[in-house]
């Protein structure tokens, strides 16, 4: 992934296809005018977090890994009978402070989960701008890893499982093989997931 700054900023293609370009010192009602710019533009993802503006144009690989975690956490729902609302990269803001659009999100009875795709080392500082909206738990999937994280009174924390009581027996370790051979076959993954959590 390349990485712009306000000095100098421009576009160009990582090695994964994605493209971020960084704005520093900007105001809430500049992010506002650009998000106005950008709303008819298709997989483009924007973000606000105390005066710096993200411009992520994901490439095919991250919309890739995106879209198997997606569906491996509905399937596994979905086979439960249990109710969830897919918000994917819906805004998340608090206004002045902080925006976000998740790579997918989701709403799973009271709780709210974001997933993010790094192809490059891992972003903490997301961390806090999704403590700053409350989001339960953070999925952050990277160079064949998950790492779970969940929202506490004292910040996220690493978890070895979710604490989303509807997620709670799903077996991260084998979530994360099922991620990595979903980029072959997303049939193989779904088959994967099924075996090792029965109903």
């Amino acid at each position: 992934m390349i990485v712009a700054t306000r000095s100098a900023p421009h576009q160009a293609s990582g090695d994964r296809g994605d493209i971020l370009t960084i704005y520093r010192d900007r105001t809430w009602n500049q992010f506002k005018h650009l998000q106005q710019g950008f709303e008819n533009v298709r997989g483009i993802r924007l973000s606000f977090y105390r005066g710096t503006i993200e411009i992520l144009m994901p490439g095919q690989a991250h919309e890739l890994f995106k879209s198997i975690i997606g569906i491996l956490i509905e399937t596994f729902l979905l086979d439960r009978g249990i109710e969830f609302t897919p918000t994917g990269s819906a805004t998340q803001e608090l206004a002045g402070i902080a925006a976000l659009e998740a790579d997918e999100s989701y709403q799973i009875g009271d709780f709210r989960l974001s997933i993010e795709v790094n192809f490059t080392s891992g972003d903490v500082s997301k961390l806090d701008r999704y403590q700053i909206l409350g989001i339960n738990e953070v999925w952050l999937w990277e160079d064949g890893v998950l790492d779970v994280y969940q929202l506490g009174n004292d910040g996220y924390t690493q978890v070895s499982h979710s604490s989303i009581p509807a997620l709670a027996s799903l077996d991260l370790l084998v979530l994360t093989e099922c991620i990595a051979a979903g980029e072959t076959s997303r049939v193989d993954a779904v088959q994967r997931l099924r075996a090792a959590h029965p109903i």
